[in-house]
């Protein structure tokens, strides 16, 4: 064949084929518009049940979310509370050995800080001889008191004994001027009837009727009767000055008797002595007890285990009664403080378990119980409480702090480790759908 002849043939079939494309690519165009205007399930078949599978999963997740959360409540308004002891001078000095610093663990009755005792020791030693002194005394006035008393019983006797005597005297004076008086009045009539018979027997010697013999025994006998009068008289005289001498021995004995009735009071005021002595004692004693307080408290010692911080005392320090110098904290008495909203406390109460989750840890979570929910919120414990009585009042949901135990704090081994600390911020999960144990 000719190239001549060939090629208009060629040019012929050439043009059928090229129609057949255009066709088939209208085509392909027009198929691949009508399965674009087709819906998603419609390219995929499997695509619908796939998706209706999801639609349930999402709806039961989020039933199951929404019913969880109402089943806890949380909140990030939280942080991990203890107590820190302050450890401050009892006693003022000059401080002579610090033996912790910032950070150190320290544990119950170790020795913290010393304040020089030199002064204290000194004052110790003169109350205990003001102690011991004020002993002695006390002891030599108890002594005086019974012997004041056997003194003052004696002497009310022999006082007494000594008026009886003195009266009894007075009586036997009284009977023996009596006696003499009598004897006075006897001897006055033998003298008058002698004194008779001598003038009658002058007469009768006048007559010559008795003899000069019998005259002069007459007038020895009117003699010797005269004189027995006069010694009779003073005898009476003897017996009335030993009357009046009687008498003035019992005014002597009324005052001895008072005087011993006085006695009494000087006991009394012995044992008031006596008394005053063992108070004395009792104020030396409580003296003496001080100064041994006082020289104990230049020890200061740890009150806990736990761990110094806020150290603030330095060896050669001159430290004032009251002056802080440093502080314990006890790692093992730790809870969370939670302030939880008032709109959070409706089935919120003590005895429900929650879950703890510290920052500082990550996903780390402890076990934990409510305890107790404060009594006011946090505002009213506040230094300026907010008074909503006033005219721009503006309602805000409030505060109210609840305390969260950690389970197993009572265990000797509790945060032994140290990871819980004061401060700590977390976030507290309490499971409220749990019924209350302490309601």
């Amino acid at each position: 064949m000719s190239p001549t002849t060939a090629e208009p043939n060629e040019i012929e079939r050439s043009e059928p084929l090229r129609d057949n494309r255009e066709e088939s690519h209208e085509d392909a165009e027009v198929r691949r518009r009508e399965e674009d205007r087709r819906g998603l399930f419609q390219k995929h078949p499997a695509a619908k049940p796939i998706v209706f599978l999801v639609a349930i999963v999402a709806v039961v997740l989020v039933g199951w979310f929404w019913w969880e959360s109402r089943q806890w409540e949380d909140t990030d308004d939280a942080e991990i509370d203890g107590h820190i002891y302050p450890i401050s001078a009892r006693v003022a000095g000059q401080v002579i050995k610090v033996n912790f610093d910032d950070g150190w663990v320290v544990r119950k009755g170790d020795v913290l800080v010393v304040i020089d005792p030199t002064d204290y020791t000194v004052a110790l030693e003169r109350a205990r001889a003001d102690y011991q002194d004020s002993q002695a005394q006390a002891e030599a006035a108890r002594y005086g008191v019974p012997v004041s008393s056997v003194g003052s019983f004696s002497q009310i006797r022999s006082a007494s004994a000594d008026l009886e005597a003195a009266q009894a005297g007075v009586a036997a004076a009284k009977k023996e001027a009596d006696a003499a008086r009598e004897q006075v009045v006897e001897a006055e009539a033998d003298a008058v009837k002698l004194n008779k018979d001598v003038e009658r027997y002058r007469q009768l010697l006048g007559k010559r009727e008795i003899s000069q013999q019998q005259f002069d025994a007459a007038i020895a006998a009117a003699t010797a009767a005269n004189a027995t009068v006069e010694a009779r008289k003073a005898a009476l005289l003897a017996a009335n000055a030993q009357v009046t001498q009687a008498q003035s021995r019992i005014d002597q004995a009324n005052a001895e008797v008072k005087n011993a009735q006085i006695t009494p009071k000087t006991v009394a005021a012995t044992q008031a002595r006596a008394d005053s002595a063992d108070a004395q004692v009792l104020r030396y004693k409580a003296a003496l007890d001080q100064a041994q307080l006082n020289l104990s408290y230049t020890t200061i010692v740890a009150p806990v285990d736990g761990v110094v911080g806020k150290r603030s005392v330095q060896v050669g320090s001159n430290v004032a009664i009251g002056q802080d110098l440093l502080a314990v904290v006890p790692l093992r008495d730790v809870w969370v403080t939670a302030n939880f909203k008032e709109t959070q406390l409706a089935h919120m109460c003590p005895g429900q378990p929650v879950k703890i989750k510290v920052d500082t840890y990550g996903g780390r979570k402890w076990d934990g119980h409510v305890t107790n929910i404060g009594g006011a919120t946090g505002a009213k414990f506040s230094l300026l409480p907010p008074e909503n009585a006033t005219g721009n009042y503006v309602k805000v949901v409030q505060r109210i702090p609840v305390r969260i135990d950690f389970d197993g704090n009572d265990k000797p081994d509790f945060n032994k480790d140290g990871l819980l600390r004061p401060g700590m911020s977390l976030e507290p999960d309490v499971r409220v759908a749990d019924p209350c144990r302490n309601r």
